[in-house]
């Protein structure tokens, strides 16, 4: 019997085989902790993350603490496309890193689009 860490990086290699990030369209992996969700935009010719948000972002981990994990998500992907925007990066390729488009990793996604980020 696979665990479940084991199965979900099974599926995130599967899954990476096919996503690839570009400078034209980068890469928006998402982590998720136990307590925490991680998002980072990254170029992978370049191997460079080009935008990092998480709950743990100083600018948003006092308002996050007393919410709801799939609340925090949305306020992460909110962020994440908040710093995108600046830096000109419209377009991603959506990582969801092998969780289930579920719960928090679709609040997430949501919230990004919200902000204007393309899929």
């Amino acid at each position: 019997m696979i665990s479940r860490s084991a199965g979900r990086k099974r599926r995130h290699l599967r899954v990476r085989k096919k996503v690839f990030g570009t400078s034209s369209r980068p890469r928006l992996f998402v982590y998720r902790s136990l307590r925490h969700i991680y998002a980072q935009i990254v170029d992978d010719r370049l191997h460079k993350t080009i935008v990092a948000a998480s709950t743990r972002s100083p600018e948003i981990r006092g308002k996050v603490g007393k919410l709801k994990k799939r609340e925090a998500a949305a306020v992460v992907g909110e962020l994440i496309a908040e710093r995108s925007k600046a830096l000109g990066v419209k377009k991603v390729a959506f990582d969801k890193g092998g969780y289930a488009y579920h719960g928090r990793v679709k609040s997430l996604a949501e919230a990004c689009r919200k902000g204007g980020l393309e899929f």
